[in-house]
């Protein structure tokens, strides 16, 4: 039993060493093997982490300090660039939105996205006036980026009719400020129908060729804009997408396209009906009716001229251009017409019935008045002036103006060169033509005072003014009245002015075609009192018997002027004469004379 107990007691001995030896063994192991090992992936680990995190920090950096990039950009107006970055940023800060300062910066990059849409509009308006091209595409992508083409478009219109709106405003309230002279802020409150109600009538004329140049620019800008629109999307259609997952896409883009179509399409009678009714009101503010004639064939040549921009803008009629131009016409041709036969009377009470010396060569071509039917086919000329068919002019008006330059600057011009060819060729100016047909003639006395009037007349077109020399005059009536009659027409001075007025009238017809009826009414009415005039001066009865001079064509056939027995005359005064004149006289008594 004690060798049994040694025996255990060596083995456990035997056994607490080889414990000891494996105990040490491995203490040597772990500090040489594992410790070791595991520290370098723990270490491994952590610098991923720190690495990770330095990235997410260097990227909150950058997104912290796009802001300053972001204005920098719209600054320069680079919208499409803004808004990409800007979306990337979202795109981003989305990706580390658990940290605090991420969620606040994400809210900051909404803020500048609704800043940067606000100055796009700011953008967009400004092309109205002025389109450039580089400019609207900028605009144009930065909206697509956005995917707000569609609200683009609308709010396009609405910046249109706000152009309009502001754009006529400004042109009559400067020119309302600068009648009134003084600073007075009373005007800028009012409506703009009011405001035209202040223009005087020396600054109607400039102040309505201002009113069409600006919103001509308008309308040009518009054209630009839809010219735009169509290039834009044939090159689209030239380069589709090369694969089919743009198909849906591709179908997005198409009703989008269709939707931009039709509402241009549709805004070019809008803008247009605003652009009318503005010059509408402008037009009807002043009274026109005392205006000077040449002034008021102005008028109607800039409103024909706006008409014929309608008609190329949207083909329209411009029936509340018409309206308001014909009632404006009707009420000045009125007037006119009044102060007209009043001068006439003057003339006929004043008429010395001796002849008015003209050129041998003389045609009414030549006078001031009827010079605009030589320049009926001249492209130079207004359109009202021109044929109705375009084949003369292949360009249209926006073609023409395209580059630079307004259909309302010429207006001016033409009006000046009409003026100096009145002078240079209106007819009397050469003396030594009237020599050749004339001879010396002594007496000063015989020439009526409505002669020297007629010429003054003739320059200006309207009331006479002395402004011709008394040596021009002195020369004038030099001339002998006793024409070569095979060569110079027979023609007194109210003949020459009846002519005149006849030419003026014919111009309005031509300008004026609503009212062509009334105003040729009107030049029958002219005649009608010059044919009255005549036979009351030279057919009636109430002279002595021998001195009665009938005209010719009104006696009766076979009667000798010398035989004819008093009681042949009637007691109505008028006279020996067949029934159709005196039809005719009794007429004109009723209508015209008795009124």
């Amino acid at each position: 039993e004690l060798e049994r107990v040694t025996s255990l007691q060596t083995n456990l001995q035997l056994a607490a060493v080889i414990c000891t030896n494996a105990r040490r063994q491995l203490h040597s192991a772990k500090e040489g093997f594992t410790e070791a090992s595991l520290g370098l992936l723990a270490n491994q680990r952590r610098r991923q982490l720190l690495t990770g995190l330095l990235k997410s920090l260097r990227t909150i950096k950058t997104l912290q300090r796009t802001d300053v990039r972001l204005s920098e950009m719209l600054e320069e107006e680079d919208y499409p660039g803004a808004i990409q970055l800007c979306l990337e940023c979202q795109k981003a800060a989305s990706t580390f939105k658990h940290y605090n300062c991420i969620s606040e910066l994400n809210s900051k990059l909404q803020d500048t996205l609704e800043q940067i849409e606000e100055q796009l509009d700011v953008a967009l308006s400004k092309t109205c006036k002025h389109f450039d091209v580089s400019h609207y595409t900028k605009v144009q992508l930065a909206y697509k980026l956005l995917g707000k083409t569609q609200t683009a478009m609308d709010q396009l219109h609405m910046h249109f009719t706000q152009a309009i709106h502001n754009t006529v405003f400004q042109v009559v309230l400067g020119y309302v400020e600068l009648c009134a002279g003084n600073a007075d802020t009373k005007f800028q409150k009012m409506q703009y129908k009011d405001l035209c109600t202040h223009i005087t009538t020396d600054s109607y004329i400039p102040c309505l060729t201002d009113l069409c140049k600006a919103l001509w620019e308008v309308m040009l800008s518009y054209h630009l804009t839809m010219q735009w629109h169509d290039e834009h999307y044939k090159e689209e259609e030239t380069t589709p997408g090369a694969d089919d997952s743009s198909a849906e896409g591709s179908d997005e883009s198409t009703v989008g396209r269709s939707y931009v179509k039709k509402k241009l399409e549709h805004g070019l009678t809008r803008i247009w009906q605003d652009v009318q009714l503005k010059v509408k009101a402008y037009l009807l503010g002043t009274d026109v009716s005392n205006f000077k004639y040449d002034d008021f064939i102005v008028v109607l040549d800039v409103i024909s001229r706006l008409m014929q921009v309608g008609e190329e803008f949207c083909g329209s009629k411009s029936e509340v251009l018409q309206e308001s131009i014909k009632r404006q016409s009707v009420n000045y041709f009125k007037n006119y017409h009044r102060t007209r036969l009043e001068e006439l009377r003057m003339f006929l009470e004043n008429e010395t019935w001796e002849l008015c010396p003209v050129k041998s060569n003389f045609s009414i071509a030549q006078l001031h008045e009827f010079k605009f039917m030589g320049q009926c086919r001249s492209p130079s000329v207004s359109p009202s002036r021109q044929p109705e068919s375009t084949e003369l002019l292949e360009l249209s008006l926006f073609e023409q103006y395209l580059q630079g330059g307004n259909p309302f600057e010429m207006q001016i011009d033409n009006k000046e060169e009409e003026t100096e060819d009145v002078l240079a060729s209106n007819g009397y100016e050469s003396d030594e033509l009237e020599k050749s047909v004339y001879q010396d003639y002594d007496s000063d006395s015989d020439v009526p005072e409505e002669l020297k009037q007629d010429y003054v007349d003739e320059q200006t077109g309207d009331a006479p003014v002395k402004s011709v020399s008394r040596e021009t005059l002195r020369s004038r009536k030099r001339s002998d009245y006793n024409l070569n009659r095979a060569n110079a027409p027979i023609l007194t001075n109210t003949t020459l002015n009846v002519i005149r007025l006849v030419g003026k009238y014919m111009q309005m017809m031509n300008i004026l075609k609503p009212i062509a009826f009334d105003v040729i009414h009107c030049v029958s009415q002219l005649f009608d009192y010059y044919l009255y005039a005549v036979y009351t001066f030279f057919g009636r009865n109430d002279m002595h018997f021998q001195t009665a001079s009938l005209p010719s064509q009104s006696s009766q056939p076979g009667v000798s002027r010398q035989t004819v027995p008093v009681y042949w005359y009637e007691s109505s005064g008028l006279g020996l004469i067949s029934s159709r004149l005196r039809t005719t006289l009794s007429r004109i008594q009723e209508s015209l004379i008795d009124m």
